[in-house]
């Protein structure tokens, strides 16, 4: 394991996915300021997510075809720029949602290439690996609302500029480093890779895994799009302590995927997703049946457990159901895994104009059931 250039990759996942943090603590501030229903707020995380989805699969062709050392910078640079954008444009919905539609694609570009990088500097250690890089995304997650709510407190919506500034300093940094990275990558993937012809992919598993990825792609988002405004508007609590709830979750969630993958590594992938899932199935449940801001808090803890128990075993399956196309898994399995539940979240956010966020809770409750099916129906692959 290449633990340096780990690090620097994993610090490439915290400040692309910090923006995926900041927007969902930057909805109820932009409520405010223009006067948006849920579901038009909703539909910035819809924009960001659309795009991201949408494009998410050509950058992990492009990953696995040729070497793309812009890929990676660009991604971040336009994830943190297209959402700076956002606060300049409080009056007009349609230009913060082309800002969000920008910061989508650069979440495409770096996780595709981010990932597949990622599984080669893991070396036999993609568990452990890959748990370390996706932990840098649930940090990132975390640490957007902690940056972007004390800007935006102060500032004001333009108070969103401050998420330029660590994206332009990363994106440099992996500039400098992408080539060294490269080479040592393909030093270690010739040191353990299996001879070329006994790779084979094996789409079927593939698919099928795709299903129980959505499913916890659409409740982290509903989690994280809905938690503040649970917060606020249900149990009463401030817009900032609603903001707060999701590096809470986040927090909880990076030291529960670093421990995924070392479990995943001991007790198999395949297992290791069960048992999350098996968390994951009650605690939505039980979540909205407490009114207590401190029960509520407490049923957080089992829910963020299961969710990212799940992550990193589905990642690195992902990754070894398709070993000629790496980049192509990564960017499913990790990047679109991010991006892709948010296309549901304007659904939902409808469902909750009409029927409330309690009851939208316990539709999305629905998901860990699905999942459940997944995990104990899905093969181990070939080269396990």
């Amino acid at each position: 394991m290449k633990k340096k250039y780990l690090a620097a990759l994993t610090a490439g996942h915290i400040f692309t996915d910090m923006n995926q943090g900041a927007l969902p603590a930057m909805l109820p501030f932009i409520i405010v300021a223009g006067g948006l229903g849920y579901a038009r707020a909703a539909g910035l995380v819809f924009a960001t997510a659309i795009a991201s989805s949408l494009s998410q699969p050509l950058f992990g062709i492009l990953a696995d075809k040729v070497q793309r050392s812009w890929m990676m910078p660009f991604g971040v640079l336009l994830a943190g720029g297209g959402l700076a954008l956002i606060g300049f444009f409080p009056n007009d919905y349609w230009l913060m949602f082309a800002a969000a539609l920008l910061a989508g694609i650069g979440v495409a570009a770096f996780h595709p290439d981010g990932a597949r990088m990622a599984n080669r500097m893991a070396g036999k250690q993609k568990g452990k690996g890959m748990g370390f890089f996706s932990m840098g995304g649930t940090l990132g997650v975390a640490v957007g609302p902690l940056i972007a709510t004390p800007a935006l407190v102060h500032f004001g919506l333009r108070g969103s500029a401050v998420l330029f500034f660590p994206a332009a300093i990363m994106c440099v940094i992996l500039l400098f480093l992408y080539r060294r990275m490269h080479e040592l990558a393909d030093t270690t993937e010739r040191a353990i890779a299996p001879p070329a012809g006994e790779l084979k992919n094996e789409w079927g598993k593939f698919s099928w895994l795709s299903l129980a990825i959505t499913c916890r792609s659409t409740i982290s988002h509903s989690f994280n799009v809905f938690i503040p405004l649970y917060w606020i508007n249900v149990l009463n609590q401030s817009i900032a302590s609603g903001a707060m709830i999701v590096s809470f979750m986040m927090a909880i969630g990076a030291v529960t995927v670093v421990l995924s993958g070392y479990l995943a590594d001991r007790f198999g992938m395949v297992r290791i997703m069960k048992l999350g899932w098996f968390i994951l199935l009650p605690s939505v449940f039980f979540l909205t049946s407490v009114q207590s801001p401190a029960f509520a808090l407490l049923m957080l803890v089992p829910v963020t457990v299961g969710n990212f128990l799940v992550n990193t075993p589905t990642v690195v399956l992902g990754q070894q159901y398709l070993p000629k196309n790496v980049g192509f898994a990564s960017g499913i399995t990790l990047g679109l895994g991010v991006s892709i539940g948010g296309v549901f979240t304007p659904l939902l956010g409808r469902y909750a104009e009409v029927y409330g966020l309690a009851a939208t809770f316990n539709l999305i409750a629905i998901l860990p059931v699905i999942g459940l099916v997944v995990a104990f129906t899905s093969k181990l692959p070939r080269q396990a």
